[in-house]
């Protein structure tokens, strides 16, 4: 190797570092930018993420991320300490955020002049030998809030994951050009990283079980043969991302025991759990209004009452007729354990109890009651919420506003002409059409806001603590980005429109505010669609 080479493999290897630590700016910045109210928290990390990325810029005589961190650094010197970030200063640094992404963008990333404004903590790694559509891919993922970068060669991605580990990989199973290569270098990169990286396989030539197999043991979640358009990759690369974190088990326990409740409560809330423990049996129905909980587990027998009685009584409330009671005893009789089960119970865990086994418990009955309880309330084709419960959430919100004095906002969207892309593309691009606003929608709007899928191609959307004027800015803004995006149909692209219609709470019943929202949406049509329009 020359000198030349050498250097240049230095300055490759400098840039590299540079970038990433560019990246962890962008991403201590989308922690401040998810949750303004927390914001203050992360304002030492966020400062010294970009003194530190400044320092190595200079270092390296990279001119435009030193410019851009600089640039960020004097904007924080006006945030103090502990103190909210206020609307101003926000859009100044957003400024300034934006051209430090412009700056970080890879070669291969395959530059796009409207970089997104959403970032993931963790990228998505494509290595294709098709760079064509590498570049789609990559237009697509930035559209939906994903980070993504493409890498040319084997040894490019093996650095990059040794510098950050990915949320999931897509790759060729002959990405580097020989058969089952791609293979061969996801089998070298699982062994450096404790917990495996979910890939995505595709191939254009070989869907063999053979390579199947091979792709399946080396962490292939999914395997692409013949290969698929951006649309369905772009569902399960968020399908395997971290991006839906599950939320932790709701657990409730009642049991008269105080030390055995503090000891429950221990195990639980190590297990990540979200845990509430009452010792008196009497203060269930309470408990079960303010907690509202996913799993309960009952002490058999408790001073006053048994658990068997305490089940029956949480059975008669619909609402917690699907929730999972395990029961917790010293006793041994398997007849006695079964018919306290045929009582309501689902489970029952002998004493003293073994934490794996609770915990392996618990995990097994939540998954299966959150499974049955997104059949009855969610939409099966978007996963959304579906009509009713949709409302149900509106009402819960309007109660909440109305207690806590704060403004609530509904929305309604209809796609555009959405009868003409199923007679122009058929009703599976159409389906493919809803569930890509679905994730739009979800990547878009904060934890606390409520999607549902009204009817046909017809969205509500509930904001709860959201002024008109912000959600009017909000949709406007997910509509203009939604407008950009380029559908795939095949070889052939096309765009969608939506229109909607926003609608404050004004102390009125959730039918007339849905009505309001709805005179809206339909003004928004009269107006020529594509466009937000807020009742008076």
């Amino acid at each position: 190797m020359n000198d030349e080479s050498q250097k240049e493999k230095l300055r490759q290897h400098f840039a590299r570092r540079v970038t990433t630590q560019a990246r962890v700016v962008l991403d201590t910045w989308q922690k401040i930018h998810e949750d303004r109210e927390k914001a203050a928290v992360h304002r030492g990390e966020f400062i010294a993420a970009t003194d530190k990325l400044v320092r190595y810029a200079q270092r390296f005589e990279m001119a435009g991320h030193a410019e851009a961190g600089q640039a960020i650094l004097e904007l924080t010197n006006h945030w103090e300490a502990g103190s909210m970030l206020d609307e101003s200063l926000e859009r100044k640094l957003r400024d300034a955020i934006e051209t430090l992404s412009q700056s970080t963008l890879r070669r291969t990333d395959f530059n796009n002049s409207e970089t997104p404004h959403q970032f993931r903590r963790t990228p998505v790694y494509i290595a294709l030998a098709n760079q064509e559509m590498a570049g789609r891919l990559i237009r697509q993922l930035e559209f939906f809030g994903f980070r993504a970068s493409a890498f040319a060669t084997a040894q490019d991605l093996t650095e990059a994951c040794a510098l950050h580990k990915p949320e999931t990989i897509l790759v060729d199973v002959n990405f580097g050009g020989t058969p089952n290569a791609g293979i061969a270098t996801i089998e070298h990169l699982q062994e450096r990283h404790d917990t495996p990286i979910p890939i995505i396989f595709m191939s254009d030539e070989d869907g063999s079980i053979e390579t199947r197999l091979q792709a399946s043991r080396c962490g292939g979640e999914e395997f692409f043969f013949p290969a698929v358009d951006p649309g369905q990759l772009i569902e399960k690369i968020e399908t395997y991302t971290h991006g839906n974190t599950v939320e932790p088990y709701k657990v409730l326990v009642l049991d008269d025991s105080r030390a055995q409740a503090k000891y429950m409560e221990t195990v639980l809330k190590k297990a990540g759990m979200v845990a509430h423990i009452i010792t008196d049996p009497m203060q269930i129905i309470h408990a079960l209004e303010e907690f509202s909980p996913e799993i309960i587990i009952l002490d058999m027998y408790m001073p006053g009452c048994t658990g068997m009685e305490i089940a029956r009584v949480i059975r008669q409330q619909d609402r917690f007729h699907s929730v999972p009671i395990i029961y917790l005893s010293a006793e041994e009789d398997v007849s006695k354990q079964l018919h306290a089960m045929s009582l309501g119970g689902d489970d029952f865990l002998t004493k003293p109890i073994d934490p794996k086994h609770l915990i392996a418990t618990i995990h097994n009955r939540g998954r299966r009651a959150r499974s049955l309880l997104a059949l009855m309330i969610r939409d099966s084709l978007t996963g959304l919420f579906n009509h009713t419960h949709t409302l149900h959430l509106l009402d819960q919100e309007i109660v909440r506003s109305r207690q806590k004095d704060q403004p609530l906002c509904f929305a309604m969207i209809d796609i555009d002409f959405f009868k003409k892309v199923n007679d122009t593309f058929g009703h599976p691009i159409g389906d493919r059409v809803l569930r890509s606003l679905s994730m739009f929608l979800k990547q878009r709007l904060r934890k606390t806001d409520h999607i549902g899928r009204y009817g046909g191609e017809e969205f509500a959307i509930i904001l709860p603590n959201t002024r008109p004027s912000d959600a009017r800015n909000v949709l406007n803004e997910i509509r203009e980005r939604f407008s950009e995006l380029q559908q795939p149909a095949g070889d052939r692209e096309f765009h969608v429109t939506f229109s909607c219609g926003i609608a404050a709470w004004n102390s009125e019943s959730s039918q007339a505010l849905c009505e309001r929202a709805d005179r809206a949406l339909y003004t928004s049509k009269e107006h020529g669609r594509n466009c937000v329009t807020l009742a008076d």
